[in-house]
């Protein structure tokens, strides 16, 4: 069995029955569906050649609703209206009593992710029993001045570590470049959105997850396959250590990272916790 915890709706033009087909074709049994919401202003204008788009952001609530209509066993809805507004507490609410959003995610806005207004939407959550999934950028130079000069998001592992700390009740799940880079202690985090190369020991993540409990890991994406792919040896001894702490996802619709665990040669409980069981410990179904 596998549980993709990070994918979105019309990805790339991945309708329902598209995105289900591709979900066979690599052998996913659920995958949890999860939103963009932020101000238009605050992502790249590319996206929306291949997203849907709308005033609450890049991928709203709203693209996500025939998804779950159609195949309601074969996605966990995910839902994260932008914390600043006002009414985020009732959207969530509404969606959960609708919906049945599990899943609070994906969070990626300008926004510092220890934002007074965000800590009551955690800490709604945390009552709630949903993880939080958040995206982090650093700040980069684009070589452009409009609409952006860059794209950063969360304000980067100090601000993530202070809202862990601050809602202990509440699951946390990294995700993203400026997340995964602090796997290794570096130091290139806010220098190379990639980083390659053998991992250095005492980085930043594993420090984290020593120390918070409620702090989970999401996979998925290039950051989650290059985390562990830069430095197989590492890896294996980094999965070892939170195996109960890892997750599987793509935000994508190819197989590189499943290929990738398999290549590990990992026992097949282990394999089994980051495919699935790690999941439905989160979000039983």
């Amino acid at each position: 069995m596998i549980i993709d915890v990070h994918n979105h709706p019309m990805w790339y033009g991945y309708n329902p029955e598209r995105l289900v087909s591709n979900m066979d074709e690599n052998g996913i049994a659920k995958t949890w569906l999860l939103t963009w919401e932020c101000p238009l202003d605050e992502y790249s204008p590319d996206f929306l050649s291949f997203l849907p788009g709308e005033s609450n952001g890049p991928i709203p609530f709203s693209s996500l609703i025939p998804f779950i209509e159609k195949y309601p066993e074969r996605f966990i809805p995910g839902y994260a209206p932008d914390p600043r507004r006002p009414d985020a507490i009732d959207r969530l609410s509404f969606a959960i009593s609708l919906y049945n959003v599990r899943v609070y995610g994906e969070l990626k806005v300008r926004m510092m992710l220890d934002n007074l207004d965000a800590l009551r939407v955690y800490r709604f959550c945390g009552e709630k029993g949903l993880p939080v999934i958040v995206h982090i950028d650093y700040e980069f130079s684009t070589g452009v001045k409009y609409p952006r000069p860059n794209w950063w998001y969360g304000g980067g592992i100090e601000a993530f570590e202070r809202a862990i700390k601050a809602c202990p009740e509440t699951i946390f799940i990294g995700h993203g470049p400026g997340f995964w880079a602090h796997i290794s202690a570096d130091d290139l985090h806010d220098k190379v959105v990639y980083p390659e190369g053998k991992v250095i020991e005492g980085g930043k993540l594993s420090e984290m997850l020593r120390r918070y409990p409620n702090l989970y890991c999401d996979l998925s994406g290039y950051s989650g396959f290059n985390a562990l792919n830069r430095d197989p040896e590492f890896a294996l001894k980094f999965i070892e250590e939170f195996q109960g702490r890892l997750l599987f996802g793509r935000d994508y619709f190819d197989d590189r990272l499943h290929k990738l665990l398999l290549s590990f040669s990992l026992p097949d409980d282990v394999l089994d916790k980051i495919l699935y069981k790690n999941a439905l410990k989160l979000v039983p179904c």
